[in-house]
């Protein structure tokens, strides 16, 4: 079988497509050709070997997928030809992959391929963000940074469905109109005007009940100083590439908490939340609540385009790997 290969750290032009052996079953495992294969930004950052994950040589990357099973092993109640889809951390990027069938989730049947594999990590991660760690309460004010980007736009719909009043947050006008037409209720250009200035205007003075930040770098301490009494930050990434160091007088004098929102280890450490956080995922976004919008689908081998447009900021939405 076809897979994409990172066999040494550098650029998506460094990765190469291989023939490897196709996976067989073992008990308690599915094999699934996979249909469709998402890429996120921290792609960029595996192949680079500047991501807390290292796995060993060769491997691929694109941390989620969905597909059909092909096969199964002993002790599995999945059968062939059943449409599921799961997140592996790394290794999707491939015509066919073997891991555990209890980590593998259905998809309901009137939710194609592509929309489904793009679920799991930024939806995953915002949901475990705004409902386990936030404690996203409907009418309180939610403000999202990179709003258009795969994080954001997650953030930017998952907001609306819980009932806050969402303040999109991004670089450039189109991506704004493109935050504005998943269901933001207010904009702000942090390019042109002061982000901290601009969300204590757009709430009256009262400051933001949640800032979602996967941005990092300069913008996470003005956000910051805009946050209401008792306000919630949540850390999700550093897409601008500098980790901010942030005063910590800001938390004691705003009575806010800076969390931490590491979904990898929250998948790990609580496997039954994360099925139950995918599969409301799941039936929202077949019930049209969520769009899991793709931006753009590619081939396996033209796979360092996609991570190309990734790593430029230009994609609103996901990117998908067709093997």
């Amino acid at each position: 079988m076809k897979a994409l290969l990172c066999s040494h750290y550098g650029t998506a032009d460094d990765l190469t497509i291989s023939d490897i052996a196709d996976p067989l079953a073992a008990p308690g495992e599915a094999v699934v050709r996979v249909k469709a294969a998402a890429l996120n930004f921290f792609d960029t950052l595996i192949i680079a070997g500047k991501y807390q994950t290292k796995p060993a040589m060769p491997f691929s990357p694109a941390a989620e997928f969905a597909g059909v099973v092909e096969s199964v092993g002993p002790d599995v109640t999945l059968k062939p030809g059943d449409r599921v889809l799961a997140y592996v951390g790394y290794g999707a990027a491939r015509e066919r992959i073997a891991m555990k069938a209890e980590r593998l989730v259905p998809i309901p049947d009137n939710l194609d391929f592509d929309r489904a594999a793009g679920l799991c990590v930024t939806y995953g991660t915002t949901l475990h963000a705004l409902k386990d760690r936030a404690q996203l309460k409907p009418g309180e004010t939610l403000a999202v940074l990179g709003a258009s980007g795969g994080a954001g736009l997650a953030a930017v719909e998952l907001g609306k469905v819980m009932g806050a009043r969402v303040i999109a947050c991004a670089s450039s006008d189109d991506k704004l109109a493109f935050a504005r037409q998943h269901g933001a209720d207010e904009t702000i250009n942090y390019a042109k005007e002061d982000i901290k200035d601009a969300l204590r205007r757009v709430t009256g003075g009262n400051g933001v009940d949640v800032i979602y930040d996967p941005v990092g770098g300069a913008y996470a301490e003005p956000a910051l100083r805009s946050i209401a009494w008792m306000g919630r930050f949540l850390v999700i990434g550093f897409a601008a590439g500098e980790i901010p160091k942030i005063p910590l007088n800001l938390p004691l004098l705003k009575g806010c908490d800076i969390v931490g929102v590491f979904w990898g280890s929250f998948v790990e450490r609580d496997p039954a939340g994360h099925r139950a956080n995918t599969m409301q995922l799941l039936e929202w976004c077949a019930q049209g609540k969520l769009s899991s919008h793709v931006h753009a689908t590619y081939p396996l081998n033209d796979a360092a385009a996609a991570l190309k447009a990734i790593a430029s900021r230009q994609v609103m939405g996901k990117i998908i790997l067709h093997p």
